[in-house]
């Protein structure tokens, strides 16, 4: 089968390699879309594992059972999750599932960007979803992103009637955006340096879009007849984002941390202020099998729409023009391989 093997963000290499085989309590996935992530082409974050076959969005089908597994069959469409929590330490008990020590080192074999991956038996207990008719690949690209932000959101308490401000419009920034709708939010303004991406969330509903080369603090404020946010949430690694949001929130509000930022990097916090205006820090990673399965029905019932955030769709030998593109930040949200897809150039919505 052929793979697309990270090296760098601009130095993707196609190999072949053997088809996985699969234990008795494993499967074999076949990948149709395969997502790529902001986490992809965060270098600092990947190149330490380089050279490595990235990718864990991806939506499938099952084309091979191990002779235990009862639970799902072959023709079965998937999305099959990453990372899975233990379910049983302290941390997973007490509803932290995402610092769980398994969950931060499973994995499936090889990894999205490749034509088959195999599941392994600790993944069918609660990393394997079953699509539901009607749901494409593409679309089950958008559950594990779109879980991430279900879990960040409940964990930032956010509820109909508050004011919301996202600094960050990348695909993150605009998942925030659409579920912050879906749940009601009163006004939901977005930050960015990137017009294409400002421009993309006013289109999916935002009301409000500022360039964050201007003076944020003073547009966001005027975007909110004068006041400050409920809720912000920094959905992008650039340092002054993290700045800006002390700044944002207003008494009684919640500072959402959903991305990081460059390692090393220390942020001043003015405590006391905090402290006295009854004020919240908070920080949110990955998701947990319960915000995959509300992710998953989240876009299965329309809530959230994922397809408009579409804008590029690559063959696995272009995974390196995929990358860059998306490592680029320009006129680009979701950026799809299709490891199975022969022939062709890239399709661009």
């Amino acid at each position: 089968m052929r793979v697309a093997v990270y090296h760098n963000n601009n130095d993707i290499r196609m190999e072949e390699r053997p088809v996985p085989v699969i234990g008795d309590g494993e499967l074999l996935v076949k990948v149709h879309s395969s997502g790529i992530c902001g986490s992809d082409v965060m270098e600092w974050y990947r190149i330490k594992k380089a050279p490595v076959v990235l990718g864990h969005e991806i939506g499938g089908e099952i084309v091979e059972t191990g002779k235990n597994v009862k639970k799902y069959k072959t023709g079965d469409r998937v999305f099959v999750s990453h990372h899975v929590p233990c379910n049983t330490c302290a941390y997973c008990l007490n509803g932290h599932q995402t610092a769980c020590h398994t969950l931060h080192t499973t994995n499936y074999d090889p990894g999205g960007f490749s034509q088959y991956l195999r599941v392994p038996e600790i993944n069918l207990d609660c990393g394997v979803f079953v699509l539901p008719e009607g749901m494409t690949y593409d679309e089950a690209v958008f559950i594990e992103p779109l879980a991430c932000v279900v879990r960040a959101q409940r964990a930032a308490r956010l509820k109909a009637g508050q004011s919301v401000i996202i600094l960050g419009a990348g695909i993150s920034g605009l998942l925030h955006l659409l579920l912050a709708k879906a749940r009601g939010a009163a006004r939901v303004v977005i930050t960015d340096v990137n017009e294409f991406r400002l421009n993309k969330a006013l289109e999916l509903g935002a009301d409000a879009a500022i360039n964050a080369r201007g003076n944020v603090i003073e547009e966001a404020r005027k975007a909110n007849g004068g006041g400050l946010y409920d809720i912000v949430i920094v959905s992008t690694g650039a340092f002054p984002a993290f700045k800006q949001a002390l700044e944002l929130a207003d008494k009684g509000g919640m500072v959402m941390f959903f991305a990081p930022t460059d390692p090393g990097l220390k942020l001043e916090i003015p405590v006391n202020d905090f402290w006295r205006n009854d004020m919240t820090l908070a920080t949110s990673y990955g998701a947990a099998p319960g915000d995959n399965l509300e992710s998953l029905e989240l876009i299965r019932d329309k809530k959230v729409k994922v397809g408009a955030l579409i804008t590029h769709r690559f063959p696995l030998e272009e995974t390196g023009e995929g990358f860059r593109l998306t490592a680029s930040g320009k006129d680009s949200i979701k950026v799809i391989i299709e490891p199975n897809r022969i022939g062709g150039k890239r399709s661009i919505k």
